[in-house]
């Protein structure tokens, strides 16, 4: 029986702290998971040994710094995780091996809108299929991240009133999908997920204080500070679309007017090209006829950056971030959105703040969310749990 502080628990702990170090990581050298756990490299190397023969990690020869080293990352044997992101129109999965490798990935169209029923009816299906193409037995799940646009109530788990979903108030995601698929669920808005998709895989790597900014049908932000997602008691920080530009301007769905998302979602933005570009009109559209020169589509972007910017502003006064991460169709636009975000911030936030503030596209695109629900999970699973799905070699 292990006691607290003996010398079987302290080895498990630190078995435990390379493994979360490696989970988190994707891959690190011996050097980097001695520097990221504080254990000496003589411990570091002992537990490698040990987690490369019960055949949790892969070790494999790389260089760091121009001097042969050796990669550790978890064994793909190790178990395998689920991200599913419902968006409005669609509903994506992807599967990865703890890794960080991406086995299995699909997207299909959906109006999430219209009934949660029919959206937790679809995920399952589409879980079950790809876990199933990529050959693991389904006893290697060790989790499901989920990802929905709008809050979520961080004591009951459900969907309030709030929210972007109308089909779906009250609902329990994470309830419902697990006992669909049996395994434990963790669930998050889409713009929380966006930003822990940026900072896993994409944009924003290594940086420990950042705001990713989803412009799509609603505007919102996800937090991350000292590494981690900041959330609030309630489950709603980050709602920087309720920001207040113009107390006259139009009448939000919140109830307010001139909250930023009247002015830069796409369902208000679109509007503004109708009687000149046609009723049809799409945000993918307006981003390629504006760097294709058109000027009614170049204005339009230009003013949703502006209006982008000051409601970032308003977030570097309170937060601080280092990195702004702009996601969503109209980050597509590149420097013709972000320049007049730059432009935005430098004017109105405190200059300590915007001097030390980088803003950029996100690198991952339409698939930041799904990619975000997978490192949800990655984050939030039991160290314990990769241990125990580890096989000895012999």
């Amino acid at each position: 029986m292990e006691t607290p502080g003996s010398q079987t628990s302290l080895h498990r702990a630190n078995l435990e702290r390379v493994v979360r170090a490696v989970r988190m990581a994707g891959s690190l050298t011996q050097a980097e998971i001695a520097r990221s756990t504080g254990l000496s490299a003589a411990t570091v190397s002992n537990i490698v040994r040990e987690l490369k023969e019960r055949g949790t990690v892969e070790v494999t020869p790389t260089s760091a710094g121009g001097r042969r080293a050796r990669s550790i990352s978890l064994s793909g044997d190790a178990g395998i995780v689920v991200g599913v992101d419902f968006g409005h129109t669609h509903l994506r999965v992807a599967v990865a091996n703890l890794a960080h490798d991406v086995l299995a990935e699909d997207s299909e169209p959906l109006d999430v809108d219209a009934s949660a029923e029919a959206g937790f009816d679809r995920a399952e299906e589409m879980v079950v299929r790809l876990v199933r193409a990529t050959g693991a037995a389904p006893g290697k799940v060790v989790g499901v991240g989920l990802g929905v646009p709008g809050p979520i109530d961080g004591e009951s788990g459900t969907i309030g009133s709030t929210a972007m979903l109308p089909g779906w108030v009250g609902a329990n995601p994470a309830k419902e999908m697990s006992e669909r698929l049996g395994v434990p669920v963790h669930v998050d808005n889409d713009a929380n997920l966006g930003a822990l998709g940026e900072l896993v895989w994409g944009a924003a790597r290594g940086v420990s204080d950042l705001a990713y900014i989803k412009v799509a049908g609603g505007v919102g932000a996800g937090l991350v500070t000292g590494g981690r997602v900041y959330r609030g008691p309630g489950g709603t920080a980050g709602e920087i679309g309720h920001i207040t530009l113009d107390e006259s301007g139009p009448v939000c769905r919140c109830g307010n007017r001139g909250c930023l998302e009247t002015f830069a979602a796409v369902r208000y933005v679109l509007p503004l090209l109708h009687s000149s570009h046609g009723p049809d009109v799409t945000m993918e559209q307006v981003v390629r006829l504006a760097q294709g020169g058109d000027p009614g589509c170049r204005r339009v972007i230009a003013d949703t950056g502006r209006h982008i910017g000051s409601g970032v502003a308003m977030l570097c006064n309170l937060l601080n971030p280092s990195l702004v991460v702009l996601g969503g169709e109209i980050a597509d636009a590149g420097e013709l959105v972000l320049a007049p975000v730059r432009e935005a911030v430098s004017r109105y936030a405190i200059p300590s703040a915007a001097q030390r503030l980088s803003v950029v596209r996100g690198e991952l695109g339409a698939r930041a969310e799904v990619l975000g629900a997978v490192a949800l999970v990655l984050s939030e699973m039991g160290d314990s749990t990769v241990l125990a799905q580890s096989v000895p070699t012999s």
